[in-house]
């Protein structure tokens, strides 16, 4: 993990640079669940709620892949250049988080 020179101790994590595209995006997916509780509560058509689970599942996929490609750019690369153990340590962390979102 790269850091900031005014702050070396702190981790400056590869998504922040779209950090603001980020919450943006989190923030629609939090009305598209919010949407999804309203059909339920108003007695939607299963189809049509099945439909928007669909939706807000490909939603957060896409966070989550965005995420994992912006650590493995940022995160993994600056760990294997610096080499031993931590490259070894975010290598495992990015195979294991791909191994849990193959699984979903």
């Amino acid at each position: 993990m790269a850091t900031t020179p005014e702050t070396p101790s702190s981790p400056v994590h590869g998504y922040i640079s779209d950090k603001d595209r980020y919450l943006a995006r989190l923030k629609r997916i939090e009305g598209q669940a919010r949407g999804i509780h309203r059909m339920i509560d108003q007695d939607t058509y299963c189809i049509d709620i099945l439909t928007q689970i669909s939706a807000l599942t490909s939603a957060l996929e896409n966070v989550a892949l965005g995420l994992l490609d912006d650590h493995l750019k940022h995160c993994v690369v600056d760990a294997a250049k610096a080499g031993g153990s931590e490259a070894e340590q975010k290598i495992k962390e990015a195979s294991d988080a791909i191994a849990r979102l193959v699984k979903s």
